[in-house]
């Protein structure tokens, strides 16, 4: 029997995924999780095979919740199972080195079969993503202006986003600047959505 932890947000959602990987005699769910921040507390008190993962969950995001679980639970595989299907978040799944990423819209029998292969150690991918992926280019932002255009996305002025990142208002302008120039973008809201689309922001 594979034992699975399912950690998805949406109520109706997880309710579906639970429903569809119990009609199949060798899948177990031991837990259903809504938020990020309880997956290793609970892969490390019941110790499954599989944990199917949301990549935008409250309290911690899919991706960095699987990045905790492969070091405080080894043997538990993750499967990041989303709705966002962008290049750059893929390239940030694989760092984490998840075994598995899917869309949410991908058939229903594929999720169990996936959740069978990655319990047996291999890796699952949607083919379309990973052949998107090969055109887009890697992040040229650096961590600090993710961090400022994260908060710009969010809708926050420069004088909030320099008061939670601690720093000045015009080194946050200047990384805004910055921002918008490497992306070859219009404008702020421009570069805003340049980054969300290839993922670089996540």
């Amino acid at each position: 029997m594979i034992r699975i932890v399912i950690a998805e947000d949406m109520h109706m959602v997880r309710g579906a995924l639970v429903a569809l990987l119990e009609m199949e005699d060798d899948l177990e769910v031991v837990a259903e999780l809504s938020s990020g921040d309880q997956l290793v507390p609970t892969a490390l008190e019941l110790r499954p095979d599989v944990a199917i993962i949301d990549i935008d969950l409250p309290g911690l995001d899919g991706i960095s919740a699987a990045d905790q679980l492969r070091t405080a639970v080894p043997e538990c595989r993750a499967l990041i199972l989303t709705s966002l299907g962008r290049p750059g978040t893929y390239r940030r799944a694989l760092a984490a080195r998840v075994s598995g990423f899917l869309l949410k819209d991908a058939p229903p029998d594929q999720l169990a079969d996936s959740v069978r292969k990655v319990a047996a150690g291999g890796r699952v991918i949607d083919a379309q993503l990973a052949l998107a992926a090969w055109d887009v280019k890697e992040n040229p932002l650096t961590r600090r202006e993710i961090e400022v255009m994260r908060l710009a996305a969010d809708g926050a002025e420069a004088m909030e986003i320099a008061t939670r990142l601690f720093l000045s208002i015009g080194t946050v302008r200047n990384y805004l600047t910055t921002a918008v120039t490497k992306l070859n973008a219009r404008n702020r809201v421009d570069a805003i959505r340049i980054a969300q689309e290839n993922g670089w922001l996540t």
